[in-house]
């Protein structure tokens, strides 16, 4: 496969040294001509490839990184090369079920904390549920590993898991779960189903956000939340799926009802008919909805000097879109979106900003890829 032309790698590693972020991992091709956006020409480059359905990525200091199969086999990529890391559990690797989300803990690397974290369909009695575990990691093998959480209600549905991680600056976590394809079960608070939940490091769910509601509840009314990004102003935003259209960016707040099923601005598959109102008093409206039928998938804030013309914007995922979508973003109001990928790369599960600075993308793929963005001009 080709590599990097000497050029445009001297000017990438050029870039980070100058920019005081990390060593650019190696590519092993490109994957297309580059790609033109408003304020850049992007390089679209192969990481790694013949990823069985990838769901989450996260990155080693060492410029390792590992990533999670909806299968349930989590592995490390290096230099191109991958390996299975045995020792994770059977997921219910089902519909939309399997092995979601893994992050490390903010502390990772000093003995203590070194934990990889990971959300899950683990299968019980009833079906399966969407839950939060962790393993010991040295860097190079996994060891004694801990069940942290468990969804209270789990479903027989095989839809709906959420399943997206993400550390707030306490080092509590959020994880999102999905209404498990029960529409109504997102509006009950005493279920986890359709919700937000807030835990600490040992995966005990902390104190409810609103009155009446399950411990751990952050948020309810949700339909299937699979992108979550904390901004650099302290921002929570999420996307989630609407039904048939009515894909939503919301901002999230503590005790905060985002409406689903009474408030949504999609519709019904079938008749193509209205599901709920559009607004509903003590409902939270979506900040932003994405055109058609977008399927979001990851999100992150754009916090990279390589790209000094997005930052503080938020570049979402779509899945059967296959769209990378940039929100511009303006006092928590998007001012305008722009679609940088359209079909070039197929369904895109994950978006992360990389320790170089790049921007990085897994597909949603039977033989799914690792790709890399960097800008290779400026216009």
């Amino acid at each position: 496969m080709a590599r990097l032309s000497l050029h445009r790698s001297a000017l990438i590693l050029v870039s980070a040294l100058l920019s005081g972020v990390g060593l650019p991992i190696t590519a092993i091709a490109d994957i297309s001509e580059p790609v033109a956006t408003q304020h850049y020409r992007l390089s679209i480059d192969v990481v790694a490839d013949n990823l069985s359905h990838p769901w989450s990525l996260a990155f080693l200091a060492d410029g390792r990184m590992l990533v999670s199969e909806r299968s349930g086999r989590l592995l490390m990529v290096d230099e191109g090369q991958t390996r299975v890391l045995d020792g994770m559990p059977d997921v219910s690797a089902r519909g939309q079920g399997g092995l979601f989300d893994i992050a490390l803990h903010p502390k990772f690397g000093d003995g203590e904390h070194d934990w990889l974290y990971f959300s899950w369909a683990r299968p019980v009695d009833q079906g399966d549920a969407t839950s939060l575990s962790r393993v010991r990691f040295d860097g190079h093998q996994l060891g004694t590993m801990e069940h942290l959480f468990t969804q209270n209600q789990p479903a027989d549905s095989s839809r709906h898991y959420g399943g997206r991680l993400l550390w707030l600056d306490d080092d509590t976590l959020l994880m999102s779960i999905g209404e498990r394809g029960d529409r109504d079960r997102a509006q009950d608070p005493s279920d986890h189903a359709g919700s937000l939940v807030h835990l600490n490091e040992n995966g005990h769910p902390l104190p409810a956000a609103l009155a009446g509601a399950a411990a751990g509840i952050h948020s309810i009314g949700h339909r299937n939340p699979q992108g979550l990004a904390l901004a650099e102003d302290g921002s929570l935003w999420s996307t989630e799926h609407g039904p048939r259209t009515g894909d939503e960016l919301n901002l999230i707040d503590p005790g905060a009802n985002y409406g689903w099923p009474e408030v949504s601005h999609g519709r019904e598959y079938v008749t193509f008919l209205p599901v709920g109102e559009s607004s509903a008093p003590g409902m939270q409206d979506p900040v932003h909805i994405f055109e058609g039928r977008f399927a979001p998938s990851g999100l992150t804030e754009v916090s990279s000097p390589l790209f000094s013309d997005w930052q503080g914007d938020l570049l979402a995922g779509g899945l059967s879109s296959e769209q990378l979508v940039r929100l511009d973003l303006h006092d928590q109001q998007v001012e305008q979106q722009e679609i940088v990928l359209d079909g070039e790369v197929g369904r895109i599960r994950d978006v992360r900003l990389g320790p170089d600075g790049a921007i990085y993308l897994l597909t949603d793929e039977a033989t799914g890829k690792l790709l890399r963005l960097t800008p290779i001009s400026m216009e």
